[in-house]
């Protein structure tokens, strides 16, 4: 299933990931995709902060994944370095573990990924506006039809 949202600012992108933290659930994967500056990282920190993470979170780019311990722990990875060798850093032992993993350009490690998974797309809008295409995958089907209200 496919749908759009808008976002105007960083206000309501909070709001978007507070939405979503009330369907994530242990192994929930979200992939995000988008240029530099859309926001992937921006949503990520507003979904760890709304599933108990105090930490702060920032771009894993230069350590490939980062861990944070919240109500769930989140495996926050950011995979464009490695374009198709996700596999030579055992990204799927926690890809397939019991916590919420969001992946940062997701498609460099797409082999890697379970069938079931929610995939978020952030185009740039304007200086604060943004689109999210989503689409779910199996299970996450219904999820997307939940998120575009």
């Amino acid at each position: 299933m496919y749908k759009e949202r808008i976002v105007n600012n960083v206000e309501d992108m909070n709001d978007f990931a507070q939405q979503l933290s009330t369907h994530v659930f242990p192994g929930f994967v979200l992939c995000l995709e988008g240029d530099l500056g859309a926001g992937k990282t921006t949503l990520t920190k507003y979904l760890g902060k709304a599933i108990g993470i105090d930490d702060m979170i920032n771009s894993p780019t230069f350590t490939i994944m980062k861990i944070y311990e919240g109500k769930l722990p989140l495996y926050h990875m950011d995979v464009y370095r490695l374009n198709g060798i996700g596999a030579d850093y055992d990204l799927e032992d926690y890809i397939y573990r019991d916590g919420l993993c969001v992946i940062e350009w997701y498609k460099h490690i797409i082999d890697s990924l379970p069938e079931d998974r929610l995939v978020i797309e952030i185009e740039i809008q304007g200086p604060t506006k943004r689109l999210l295409k989503m689409e779910g995958h199996g299970t996450y089907e219904a999820i997307v039809e939940a998120l575009s209200n």
